[in-house]
């Protein structure tokens, strides 16, 4: 299958440079400038603008639909005003599935609302008499019930719609991140794409596990230059020095956020090593080490971008035949 991507929330090309990887091309919505500045030096086809002011009919021509909404409420790092919501959304999204019209709860929070948006696309683009013939939508695992309650909704309009929550190491990225996806196709069967490699296991050796999974992809794999070293991080501790978590270069990376230079590293006597460099954080996130990254906030960027290793198994997965 050949596909014209519409991307939705195309942030510094995450989800771009896996469509492109994949054999199909994409024009890109993004509305942060920096952003936007880092797609137009990596030659991506970029509207800057708010994606609540486009619809299908701005892009005539495009045939699919991807998009990762922001997920500051959602993310177990943000707020959480999004997750309090997510019955009232999950509720939304069945009911805009009755009546065709997506309307946002009262009072949720702008940002929150946008985990909405590809459902909008979706049902003007059916008004228009012309169905997304595929859709590509990724999110962190908080989310996985809006996909859930968009699978019911896409799939009694004729997709078959396949949603779950992937382990990003099981497609080759050097992190354990955990995203939940839907992927749907229009009038034609879908699945999720088949691990290529071994889940990580805190202490298990990536050499047992399946014998058919490639071994999980390491830190020191793709950063060879660093020699050894140990990262140590306070992700979900509350700042208690006793519970900071430790991995050790020839395990995958925790999960690369905007705060990645807090993470301390160590050499193997415990001397204090020059923490992780935004490049670093770049090839750790799964983008080519020559990306070019513009604007400010570049970490920042590189934390909210979707891993265009995943990006390109999930576009491949619904381009299947």
């Amino acid at each position: 299958m050949h596909y014209l991507f519409t991307d939705l929330f195309a942030g510094p090309g995450g989800l771009d440079h896996g469509i492109h990887a994949a054999g199909h091309p994409s024009v890109g919505i993004e509305w942060d400038t920096n952003a936007v500045a880092t797609r137009h030096a990596a030659g991506l086809a970029t509207v800057h603008g708010d994606v609540r002011q486009y619809g299908p009919a701005d892009f005539p021509d495009a045939n699919a639909l991807a998009g990762g909404p922001p997920c500051q409420t959602f993310s177990g790092a943000g707020p959480g005003s999004g997750r309090a919501q997510l019955n009232r959304i999950v509720a939304a999204v069945k009911q805009a599935g009755v009546d065709g019209q997506v309307l946002p709860p009262a009072g949720l929070d702008k940002r929150t609302s946008l985990v909405l948006e590809p459902l909008r696309w979706l049902l003007e683009a059916e008004r228009l008499g012309r169905r997304y013939e595929a859709v590509v939508l990724e999110q962190v695992p908080a989310v996985a019930p809006v996909w859930e309650a968009y699978a019911e909704v896409l799939a009694g309009r004729g997709y078959s719609v396949a949603t779950g929550v992937l382990r990003t190491e099981q497609y080759g990225l050097p992190q354990t991140r955990r995203r939940a996806v839907l992927l749907a196709r229009y009038g034609t069967p879908v699945a999720l794409p088949a691990p290529t490699h071994r889940p990580y296991r805190r202490g298990v050796p990536r050499a047992d596990g399946d014998p058919a999974l490639l071994p999980w992809v390491s830190m020191a794999d793709v950063l060879p230059d660093r020699g050894p070293f140990t990262v140590i991080s306070n992700y979900g501790t509350g700042g208690d020095p006793k519970a900071r978590g430790r991995r050790d270069c020839d395990e995958p990376a925790f999960t690369v956020t905007g705060k990645i230079s807090r993470l301390r590293l160590v050499d193997p006597d415990g001397r204090e090593l020059p923490r992780l460099t935004a490049a670093e954080a770049c090839v750790l996130q799964g983008f080519p080490a020559d990306w070019p990254w513009s604007g400010a906030d570049i970490s920042q960027q590189i934390g909210n971008a979707c891993p265009p290793t995943l990006a390109r198994a999930l576009v491949e997965a619904v381009a299947a035949e």
